[in-house]
């Protein structure tokens, strides 16, 4: 099994993952993508949607939104959550290495280091050739990740976070593989019981993510600092690629 398909992870991880701020910066997050992206189109597609955080707030903008992810657990939520806002969104459950509807998207977006998460340089390459082959002509992809030059500006070997529910969780990062992956520990500590989850995922310079998404068929990208559209440099607090389709 796949890290990423134990739903035991996103279910005990879940309050840390997806605490109420990162729900609360939700919709200022999709306008900003608007923006970044020029968008004049009519359908989007979320990938690894999670809980449904964006594609709720894509929908409530009056767009026709698709929402993929591989996890039972975080569709469930994200149904919940569309039932909350009174959205409709199509959710679906498969893997984004296999997700393809040619030509169907006016843009795409993966947020929140959604991207990197298996275990070979072709399956990543696959989920980019996916992505292009689902957007139509003059379609745009926005991905934002967590880039090596921002780790190794930020990276710690141990931190520890209080959740809200009063747990706590240590993690334990290692950087491996010549600076191409990082190992994770995460080790959950919750009503006097203690849990360890352990997985890794690619981490991507600027320009190896532009020179992939290039090689992927884009014809063209562009890097920034933050979804707010700052430049791509030393003080970049993340990776945010917008992609144009040809």
């Amino acid at each position: 099994m796949d890290w990423f398909e134990n739903e035991d992870f996103w279910r005990e991880c879940y309050p840390m993952l997806f605490p109420p701020d990162r729900f609360a910066v939700a919709d200022e997050q999709v306008d900003q993508v608007l923006a970044l992206a020029k968008f004049g189109g009519r359908t989007v597609l979320d990938l690894s949607c999670g809980p449904g955080r964006h594609s709720c707030a894509f929908s409530q903008r009056g767009f026709n939104v698709t929402g993929v992810d591989r996890s039972p657990f975080l569709l469930e939520r994200a149904r919940q959550r569309a039932a909350e806002v009174g959205v409709e969104v199509e959710w679906v459950l498969e893997d984004m290495r296999h997700f393809r509807r040619p030509e169907a998207f006016d843009l795409a977006c993966s947020m929140f280091t959604s991207f990197g998460y298996f275990t070979s340089e072709a399956e990543e390459l696959q989920v980019l050739l996916n992505v292009a082959e689902s957007l139509r002509a003059g379609g745009v992809f926005v991905i934002d990740v967590l880039s090596k030059e921002r780790l190794a500006r930020v990276y710690q070997s141990a931190m520890c976070t209080v959740l809200p529910d009063g747990s706590s969780m240590l993690q334990r990062p290692q950087v491996v593989d010549d600076w191409t992956r990082v190992r994770n520990e995460w080790t959950l500590f919750k009503d006097g019981h203690c849990r360890t989850f352990h997985f890794e995922h690619f981490v991507y310079s600027g320009r190896e993510l532009k020179d992939r998404l290039l090689a992927c068929g884009f014809e063209s990208v562009k890097l920034f600092g933050d979804l707010a559209g700052a430049p791509y440099g030393i003080d970049a607090s993340r990776l945010i690629a917008v992609a144009h389709q040809r």
